[in-house]
């Protein structure tokens, strides 16, 4: 008979713990999940376009061969120029805004990126080139690691 009560009580609290799950959650949660999720949509979206005016500068190499009369060195340091900024600034710029987060870097990012393309557009000299190319480059640097920060904060916990 001891057993029996036992089995019972165990049944209940399945019971209870059923009921608590079937309960459902309240529109505050929901909302921030919309939230969230239109946020991790928008910084993607973002993401795509900084992406797409990184690689628009490979795209037009053979453009800038034969409107510039480049070689394949000049190329090669336009190159150089991009990835120097690009690569070894984000780490630099990612412990700063680690420590003092800098939301606005976002769009100064983009800016940056598209001020680039600017100059590239209308560069009248090779020098103009090499300095549009590091505005792209410091635009990826800037943008991505504010990104990054603010899609894991958007994510709620759930990570991956």
């Amino acid at each position: 008979m001891r057993f029996a009560a036992k089995k019972t009580r165990s049944i209940a609290l399945t019971d209870t713990t059923a009921t608590a799950v079937a309960t459902p959650t309240p529109a505050s949660h929901t909302s921030a999940q919309a939230t969230a999720f239109t946020v991790i949509l928008a910084v993607s979206f973002c993401h795509c376009v900084n992406d797409i005016m990184q690689s628009l500068l490979s795209a037009i190499y053979p453009l800038l061969k034969e409107n510039y009369g480049l070689d394949f060195w000049q190329i090669g340091l336009l190159t150089f120029t991009f990835q120097v900024t690009a690569s070894l600034l984000q780490p630099v710029i990612g412990m700063i805004t680690d420590k003092r987060p800098m939301p606005y870097s976002l769009p100064w990012g983009m800016a940056s990126s598209l001020v680039g393309l600017v100059v590239l557009a209308h560069a009248g000299h090779y020098w103009l080139l090499l300095i549009g190319a590091s505005l792209i480059g410091i635009g990826s640097a800037i943008f991505h690691p504010e990104s990054s920060r603010i899609a894991r904060f958007a994510s709620g916990g759930r990570f991956g």
